[in-house]
């Protein structure tokens, strides 16, 4: 029986070996260079929670301007995500992404120029509308190269990206605010909004040459690696076709808007960025609440909450995939993840016990974004997939618009985030049930 088994066996393990060979050198040549774009996109997009510590007092914005300034940065985006991963999927990911990064730098290095509420609206509204589209089409584009089961632990690196901006945020933007004020007569927040915003350039001059449209474009694979991934592509596309997926599965953008799914996706992806953005663009004022005064201390104590959570995400997504469970595990993270925010409201004395509690926070909300984002492709295909995935981006990230306005409102009549954090708990709580209850369990390994 051992003999008859041996020669079955070699030649799956050796094509299983090879496989993990191909997608290695396929994520060492996208991977790195997406994740180092959707790092400085989204430390562009949260340094105004480390500008807030000096802008509000050199430009007399109180906390409820502040939060509408970074809730418009979401109306412009939500208004473009849709059209510009249609744009992808018609033009490619090298002329989408490479115009996403030269604009949003732009408008980056021109939050530099603000000095009245109505100049931060109005850049905060551009800023939105280039990036959109930016990170469903990353999203997308995955999709062209990796397989379902692939993905949870391949989005877990962008997602720990959010907590590296944050991580980078804390190192850099607190010594560039604290040293720089008065270099050539400019503020030290100016001074962080060029320097951080740069990048972006750089990075859309680098994504026109090095960047392909997918696997058919790749010089640097032969052709039979261009073939099997192709092949494994179509493959994972196929299944959405099985009986086992026909009742919940789309392929047109149309049928896309009339799955009640995708509606479903959008809330609980509203409820749990309402959380996520939370800690973006909050966590430096909480540090302060917590007893920390000096600005260059706050964005240091910022280090540890966001590197935490880097790891944890990533360690958690690889979970999830290895058992190929998507549903408990997002579940775990999200109700998790609003017990710790919850016991932020406790304000106890002891400030390393506030900061580890915010890192658990921090982790299980962070770990469940990349695990929420494998279960709608199992549902998508075709123009859906482009359409449908910018659709559920754009509707839940409305938090983003919702989120900041509500926060600074609470945050400006109460004195205190307590209220805020105990209505984002209950959508976590929320969210957590919703995927539970509203996704079948056969999808579970996807």
């Amino acid at each position: 029986m051992s003999q008859s088994l041996s020669p079955a066996l070699e030649p799956g393990s050796s094509a299983a070996a090879h496989d993990d060979l191909l997608y290695r050198k396929v994520s060492l040549r996208i991977i790195p260079f997406l994740f180092l774009c959707y790092v400085v996109s989204f430390l562009d997009r949260i340094n105004i929670g480390f500008a807030q510590l000096q802008m509000k007092h050199d430009l007399g914005f109180s906390d409820a301007m502040y939060g509408l300034g970074a809730a418009v940065f979401y109306i412009g985006y939500v208004l473009c995500e849709v059209p510009s991963n249609l744009l992808l999927a018609k033009f490619g990911a090298r002329r989408t992404f490479t115009r996403i990064m030269l604009l949003w730098g732009v408008a980056s290095v021109g939050m530099m120029m603000v000095s009245t509420p109505a100049h931060f609206y109005v850049l905060r509204f551009m800023l939105g509308v280039f990036e959109a589209g930016f990170f469903p089409g990353i999203v997308l584009y995955l999709t062209y190269w990796y397989p379902a089961r692939r993905r949870a632990a391949v989005l877990s690196i962008f997602f720990a990206g959010v907590a590296v901006a944050g991580v980078l945020g804390g190192l850099v933007s607190g010594w560039i605010m604290r040293d720089m004020g008065g270099v050539l007569g400019l503020f030290g927040w100016q001074w962080m909004f060029i320097i951080e915003g740069a990048p972006a350039l750089i990075l859309g001059l680098i994504a026109a040459v090095y960047l392909v449209d997918g696997p058919q474009h790749a010089q640097w694979l032969t052709a039979n690696e261009k073939a099997q991934l192709i092949a494994q592509r179509d493959e994972d596309r196929a299944a959405l076709s099985q009986p086992s997926h026909a009742s919940h599965s789309s392929r047109s953008f149309t049928q896309a808007l009339r799955n009640p799914r995708v509606y479903l996706f959008a809330f609980i992806y509203f409820s749990l960025t309402c959380a996520s953005l939370t800690l973006n663009f909050w966590m430096p004022l909480m540090i302060r609440d917590f007893g920390i005064r000096d600005v260059l201390a706050i964005s240091l104590y910022s280090v540890i909450p966001n590197a935490v959570g880097a790891v944890g995400l990533i360690l958690i997504a690889r979970h999830s995939d290895r058992r190929g469970e998507r549903r408990r595990h997002f579940a775990v993270c999200t109700i998790g993840g609003g017990i710790a925010l919850s016991l932020l409201t406790l304000h106890l004395s002891s400030f390393p016990a506030m900061l580890a509690i915010l890192s658990l926070a921090a982790v299980l909300i962070f770990a469940a974004l990349p695990i929420f984002w494998t279960v709608p492709a199992s549902y998508l295909s075709g123009t859906a997939a482009a359409g449908g995935i910018a659709l559920i981006s754009s509707i839940g990230i409305t938090s983003g618009i919702v989120s900041p306005w509500v926060i600074g409102q609470i945050k400006t009549h109460t004195g205190s985030m307590d209220n805020a954090l105990y209505l984002l708990t209950v959508l976590l709580f929320t969210s957590g049930i919703a995927l539970l209850l509203g996704v079948p369990k056969e999808t579970r390994r996807v």
